[in-house]
């Protein structure tokens, strides 16, 4: 497990290289997350650090959180998630981190919620084909037959059909980065990431790291 920080996707742009090709990229707003609580083996039965990101009014913060933060010594926030680790030794309470973490070159895995697209059918859903849209058909845009009648008498399993369509975590893993602003606490990722702008997302180190160029996620099914 890599340590990794929360944050705030901000929307998509392009950068030129060294050759002048135009390379689609991701600016995250990453940090700074201050560390709110460690958990450890011996009481927790495993190892993570549990981070918080963005500020928030105090006033709109139940009283049991409020003395979660009061406890780490920290401002209210927003976003709370935990990043589990395998060895929390070296980071404390209170510590804040910062995109710092990450240089030029690294590979990340950005974890978010897809766009939610509502109750969709089976061609916008599962890329399903339609029928023929010519005159007199009556099967266009239909989900079709849902199994046999008599034998089995049930829908089989993995059978698509219209429903909930989107808003599900997904993970874009092995992403490039191209930038980091301190100043600004900015990230810059090469490719796209799950969720609209100014969805939070968890960016962490790549578990699965490779040379491979990334094409981007799907919206989500």
């Amino acid at each position: 497990m890599a340590i990794g920080l929360l944050g705030k996707k901000l929307g998509m742009s392009q950068i030129y290289d060294e050759n002048g090709t135009a390379v689609p990229v991701t600016l995250i707003l990453a940090g700074p997350c201050p560390i709110l609580q460690k958990r450890v083996p011996d009481k927790d039965g495993y190892s993570a650090l549990q981070l918080g990101f963005e500020s928030r009014a105090g006033r709109t913060i139940a009283k049991p959180m409020l003395g979660h933060f009061k406890k780490a010594g920290v401002d209210p926030v927003r976003f709370v998630r935990e990043i589990r680790l395998n060895d929390c030794n070296g980071f404390e309470v209170g510590q804040t981190l910062k995109v710092d973490l990450f240089a030029v070159g690294d590979r990340v895995d950005v974890c978010g919620v897809s766009k939610g697209r509502g109750f969709s059918g089976t061609i916008r859903r599962f890329h399903t084909a339609r029928g023929p849209m010519s005159h007199g058909s009556t099967y266009h845009r239909r989900p079709g037959s849902s199994g046999a009648s008599a034998d089995p008498s049930r829908t089989y399993k993995g059978k698509v059909s219209p429903g909930r369509h989107g808003a599900v975590r997904r993970t874009a893993q092995n992403l490039q980065v191209v930038g980091t602003d301190l100043e600004r606490n900015l990230l810059i990722v090469k490719g796209s990431i799950p969720g609209a702008a100014n969805g939070y997302v968890v960016v962490s180190k790549s578990v699965k790291t490779s040379t491979k160029t990334h094409g981007g996620p799907t919206a989500g099914k």
